[in-house]
């Protein structure tokens, strides 16, 4: 990102996603609890035999970069096309199911299908839709993922009339070509996006101190999506893909404790006003909360003086209470939507968090898979680097990917029984 004031902003104000930290990170890098070589991170096994899920094809799901959203200087990015799986998918998939995955995250480009108002040009999604049917790849379908197309006005009522049209119809496309129980998320991270579109200006609308207003206008949208999906396709099923947060205060004084304590049950708005149990003027109900997805990245704790809680600080909370308060709540099957992280670290990060999902099943939380995103390396948002996060690397010219055999590995020993724990170098 170009623009001076906003990268201030996205500094002052930590993200809470890997994929927004590594941008501030431009600005000043963090340091990573996971080079520290004596920290001990538990098989997951070491809590019981590895899982299986119950509503998905496979444990371990892989997720594929698709953000569609204009940045601050108007350009628009359009991940699936620059990390070349909107003409790889088949093959993409086909690696992933080499690994043991069979079910992956991947997303619709509003913005490209829909050309003019009600008339659409499925082009761009029918080949990677007859690649997950060959394949036997179940997907999880993300409808918006930040984009839109540039004749809707986002804070007017068109936009959330015509975003039902779109599911709608992509519903309808889906079970033309399908046979399978479909699944959605019917608007990516809604709370994420509320804040950089609709607080700082991180990305479109590029609106300020309107987050709370954007929020209702994604949330009804999202309804309005599920309310046309469901009457093409009643069998449909809905992940609703939110960050789980912890902020914490910065001293002990009330007023500190109650903005931390704020902020961080922010994050239960969106679930809330969906399931109706808050907010019912917007149209939310009980059943529209399906499957409550949960993104979770090592910069998703800080001290509300924007200083980063890492796993071993003495206050670092531990993910499996997220999960578990968040079962609490809602008594929804769960999945871990979202988790990475960059370089190095990605096989300890997921030997960490496999070992999180476990103790929360160990409580009984319903924990149905755990989603690597994104699956493939990426260019960053902000910059166009390489940001090295996959289990995949760019594709070569002759469709495959190189593998990070590390993350590799540890795929591995997580989907058999290793039954025993090791250290990281162990």
């Amino acid at each position: 990102m170009d623009d001076p004031s906003i990268r201030d902003q996205v500094a002052e104000r930590p993200a809470k996603r890997d994929r927004a930290a590594d941008e501030a990170a431009q600005v000043g890098p963090q340091r990573s609890a996971f080079l520290n070589p004596d920290l001990f991170l538990l098989l997951p096994q070491a809590y019981g035999s590895a899982p299986r899920s119950r509503i998905f094809q496979s444990w371990f799901l892989g997720g594929f970069e698709c953000s569609t959203h204009r940045r601050s200087d108007g350009r628009r990015l359009d991940l699936t096309a620059s990390t070349r799986h909107d003409a790889n998918a088949g093959a993409d998939y086909a690696m992933l199911a080499e690994h043991g995955i069979r079910t992956v995250r991947d997303g619709l480009r509003w913005h490209l299908i829909e050309v003019a108002p009600d008339r659409y040009d499925w082009s761009s999604f029918l080949p990677m839709l007859r690649a997950a049917r060959d394949t036997g790849t179940q997907v999880i379908w993300d409808l918006a993922h930040y984009g839109w197309p540039d004749d809707i006005d986002i804070w007017s009522p068109a936009f959330v009339e015509r975003f039902g049209w779109f599911a709608g119809e992509a519903a309808r496309i889906v079970r033309e070509e399908t046979g399978g129980v479909p699944f959605y998320v019917p608007v990516n991270e809604v709370s994420f996006w509320a804040w950089a579109g609709g607080d700082v200006a991180y990305m479109n609308p590029m609106a300020e101190d309107r987050g709370p207003e954007l929020k209702e206008v994604l949330v009804r949208a999202a309804i309005t999506a599920i309310e046309a999906v469901r009457s093409v396709e009643p069998r449909a099923r809905f992940v609703h893909a939110e960050p789980a947060i912890h902020v914490h205060p910065k001293s002990n004084a009330w007023a500190d404790r109650k903005s931390a304590r704020e902020y961080t049950t922010a994050v239960y708005e969106v679930w809330d006003w969906i399931s109706g149990r808050l907010r019912p003027e917007l149209g939310g109900r009980p059943d529209y909360l399906d499957i409550v997805g949960v993104n979770y990245y090592a910069h998703n704790q800080w001290i509300d003086d924007g200083t980063w809680i890492e796993v071993d600080h003495p206050r670092f909370r531990p993910v499996y209470h997220f999960l578990r308060d968040i079962h609490a709540r809602y008594r929804r099957p769960m999945v871990i939507s979202e988790t990475g992280i960059e370089a190095g670290e990605r096989a300890a990060w997921l030997r960490f968090m496999g070992g999180e999902v476990a103790q929360a099943r160990a409580l009984s939380v319903p924990i149905e898979g755990i989603c690597l995103y994104p699956i493939t390396d990426y260019p960053g948002w902000l910059d166009d680097r390489q940001c090295p996060t996959g289990l995949f690397g760019y594709v070569a010219a002759d469709g495959t990917r190189p593998v990070h055999q590390p993350l590799a590995d540890e795929l591995f020993f997580q989907q058999h029984d290793a039954g025993r724990s090791r250290r990281r170098n162990g």
